[in-house]
């Protein structure tokens, strides 16, 4: 879930959505022939046939018999050739009935597998880091008593070039690191599942976390227009909504979104946190931060009441406030934690001691996402082999930052051209043609890279007649990976599984 700074066109002759096909062997969970006759040597080869286990999730409301099948879709080019292999996990409850809901889930990144949504929230095991939950260094994976799959089927989807999803040469991957061809793919990877699997008549939902989050409407769109399916909802987990709300120190409607999350991550880091005693600090971002940072430079009186209420709302020195004229975007992880430490963008609260004090310039690896957050790679690969029965000699990508550096934004690559990324257009289209379908959006109040206030600005942009009692924004306690918290993850989930409950009963 890494954007290029911090973090976090297909070509035809090697993909298109109407020519990819899958095995013949995926539904029963066996090989295809052409699997069993994989040259020896070759790439896939390191990828092993597809395993099919039973298991019960035992929960405090019951116990629920659930099958899982961890396994690989192929994506064929126009000349018959697989071009890729993609490493998916489904869940499914035995004996339900037709009409039960199917989620697929992703991650972000781009080039984040998706083990964070699988052992972070949804899936029916959740890996725990220790008592004060940041220890990487001795996980637990244990029973997840908040999963989803109570109330929905899921199937996890990891991208080319994540997890143990591979292109068949480098080539071959350029073709899939962009965001119109990475949707195309996985609208083609969904609706093959779909069909496989007889699932054409169940309610179909995508979750997304991070730029999950964007590519949840991209792939709803491709699903409606190339492969003739429609989702019944969305659900976003810190999404990237708008790139140009995304880390956009000197736009002042950027700064004004984010500053109500620099402030929500001090008064969690001081155990005062109140969702009421933040509301003052988001009506002054946008009553009185906004028009200061769009107008001149505010002198005399003026100046010292901002730059002293920006200082006490963010905990960043006054001197340093008045120095960048109050835009604080660049200061709060090396000023707003005290002398000696840094926080993390992915949840503002969480500071570590800084291990590069001299500078002047924030320098550290990332706190969360470098920390206990990688062990979800390791983890994921030992529940595969143990539990699965899908042993992979091959490196699971947790976090693939090479996907990363070559994705490619509306038509070219870095920063200035995701700026431009948008899916506003796309959730107003699926609002406006499909009357049963529905958006939840979650964020973590101390999330500082995606934070929630640019979220609810686009909501509180769409057309009343699209988004009244149909677009959802949730809110929770914690950062970017709000859920490693107990307690939030548990209110999602309740909050999640009523929204399902309330959409597939229209």
């Amino acid at each position: 879930m890494r954007f290029v700074s911090t973090c976090l066109a297909l070509s035809l002759a090697l993909f298109h959505p109407a020519a990819a096909q899958q095995h013949d062997g995926e539904a029963r969970g066996k090989p295809s022939n052409s699997e069993e006759h994989q040259p020896a040597g070759s790439l896939f080869s390191l990828i092993p046939a597809d395993a099919t286990t039973d298991h019960v999730l035992k929960t405090p409301a019951r116990d629920l018999a659930y099958t899982a099948t961890a396994g690989t879709l192929d994506l064929l080019g126009q000349d018959g050739n697989r071009t890729a292999k993609i490493f998916y996990t489904a869940y499914v409850a035995k004996d339900s009935s037709p009409d039960r809901p199917v989620s697929f889930v992703f991650n972000g990144g781009p080039g984040a597998a998706s083990a964070y949504l699988h052992l972070g929230l949804v899936g029916p095991k959740i890996l725990e880091f220790g008592k004060n939950g940041n220890d990487g260094t001795e996980p637990v994976l244990r029973e997840n008593p908040d999963s989803w799959l109570p109330f929905t089927d899921l199937v996890f989807i990891d991208p080319v070039g994540t997890g143990w999803s591979r292109a068949a040469n480098d080539d071959a991957a350029k073709a899939f690191y962009g965001v119109r061809q990475d949707a195309e793919s996985l609208a083609k990877v969904i609706s093959l599942y779909v069909q496989k699997n007889n699932r054409v008549a169940s309610p179909k939902y995508l979750v997304g976390e991070s730029y999950g989050g964007f590519r949840a409407p991209k792939v709803a769109v491709s699903l409606k227009n190339t492969q003739g399916m429609l989702v019944s909802g969305i659900v976003m987990l810190s999404p990237l909504l708008e790139g140009r709300f995304l880390a956009n120190s000197d736009d002042p409607l950027s700064a004004a979104l984010q500053l109500p999350s620099i402030a929500a991550a001090k008064l969690d880091r001081e155990g005062r946190f109140s969702s009421d005693v933040l509301k003052d600090a988001e009506a002054f971002a946008l009553r009185d931060y906004l028009p200061a940072l769009a107008g001149a430079a505010p002198e005399g009186p003026d100046a010292d009441a901002l730059y002293g209420r920006i200082s006490d709302l963010t905990g960043i020195p006054r001197d340093s406030v008045a120095l960048s004229r109050g835009f604080v975007g660049d200061l709060y992880v090396k000023q707003m934690a005290g002398q000696g430490k840094v926080v993390s963008p992915y949840d503002a609260a969480y500071a570590v001691p800084d291990a590069y004090p001299e500078d002047a310039y924030a320098r550290n690896d990332d706190p969360i996402l470098d920390g206990y957050t990688r062990a979800y790679g390791s983890a994921f690969v030992g529940y595969a082999r143990s539990e699965l029965n899908f042993a992979s000699d091959m490196t699971y990508n947790l976090l693939n930052e090479d996907v990363n550096r070559r994705w490619e934004w509306n038509g070219s690559r870095g920063g200035d051209a995701r700026s431009l990324a948008s899916v506003s257009t796309d959730l107003r289209d699926l609002l406006s043609v499909t009357p049963r379908f529905h958006l939840m959006v979650a964020h973590g109040y101390s999330d500082a890279l995606t934070p929630y206030g640019a979220s609810r600005y686009v909501i509180e942009h769409l057309p009343p007649a699209l988004a009244k009692e149909r677009a959802t924004l949730k809110i929770y306690p914690g950062g970017h990976m709000f859920y490693t918290r107990p307690d939030s993850r548990r209110a999602f989930a309740t909050d999640v599984q009523e929204f399902y409950r309330e959409k597939t009963s229209d």
